[in-house]
């Protein structure tokens, strides 16, 4: 669906993005996470036709990307933009027509999409009279409303309540499963571990990581395990290992050494006929993203 080739942008002497390159699949939900000042809105920002790069490459269904791809894609920015004075359906129905649909077919999408939030009664209202968590639904509907191929959402999880959020999560999958393709970021790494196929996460403007999750999160290994057993046990000394951290009298994570077998951990965990549950630890994505990102 998207190829992102060796991108740059500049503002002034500052560089924004530097080299990033990323490649989306069709129908597959994609994570651009990184820190504040990271330089991920200015991309998205260029992958909505918004802005243009100083120098690489960003192909849409094999093509150069340019206006003319503007009614394949749907953009919700963090910084949400809906008219205030307007009522809720002429502001769906602008932005409808803005992408091209015809009247009669944006008004069968409005009808729709306010029946599937429940939100028909508040048609006729103006913006102004809307709660915040109601004008961001109004701005998720505004923004799905023309039937995208490609959706870019920027935070879109903010400001809703967990009810409404989980609500937008299984719009979200329903979505990528009629084969949209989506790319989102946010700084909750729960909804990125729950939601993303695949993920990078840019740092300085640079790319400093890329891969599906169970990829990251797997070389992000670090030889840890955790170990329950029915009664409380004593380490052998002859286990070879880092760290040991006990969760409670019976719970144990330990972390070997790297040239330590898996099998001596494991052998001695069955011998001591108390073991309950026995299991890798890979770290979270909170983890990973706090190590990358932290310069260590």
């Amino acid at each position: 669906m998207l190829k992102v080739s060796h991108v740059y942008k500049y503002f002034d002497d500052h560089c924004v993005n530097n080299d990033i390159s990323l490649d989306l699949k069709n129908g597959e939900i994609f994570g651009l996470l990184g820190p504040n000042g990271a330089g991920k809105t200015t991309l998205m920002r260029m992958l909505a036709t918004v802005t243009t790069p100083d120098r690489g490459e960003i192909l849409i269904k094999g093509e150069n990307l340019g206006p003319k791809h503007v009614p394949l894609i749907g953009y919700m920015p963090e910084e949400r933009g809906l008219y205030r004075k307007m009522s809720v359906v002429d502001q769906l129905l602008y932005f409808a027509e803005l992408k091209g649909l015809a009247r009669s077919h944006a008004k069968d999408n409005v009808r729709k999409w306010l029946h599937r939030l429940d939100i028909v009664h508040w048609a006729d209202k103006k913006m102004e009279e809307l709660s915040k968590g109601m004008a961001q639904k109004i701005q998720f509907i505004s923004t799905i409303l023309h039937e995208p191929e490609f959706l870019i959402l920027d935070e879109p999880f903010s400001g809703f309540d967990p009810v409404n959020a989980d609500m937008v999560k299984d719009l979200i999958i329903e979505l990528k499963e009629t084969g949209t393709t989506i790319l989102f970021s946010t700084h909750r790494m729960d909804n990125v571990e729950e939601l993303c196929d695949r993920l990078a996460i840019i740092h300085e403007g640079r790319k400093v990581l890329d891969g599906s999750i169970d990829e990251v999160r797997r070389e992000h290994f670090k030889f840890e395990y955790d170990l329950s057993f029915t009664d409380v046990v004593t380490i052998p000394e002859h286990l070879k290992y880092r760290k040991l951290e006990v969760a409670s009298p019976n719970t144990y994570r330990i972390t070997l050494e790297k040239d330590e077998p898996f099998n001596s951990l494991l052998d001695w965990a069955y011998s001591t006929q108390k073991l309950k549950a026995f299991g890798e630890y890979l770290p979270t994505m909170h983890e990973i993203f706090v190590n990358k990102v932290s310069n260590k």
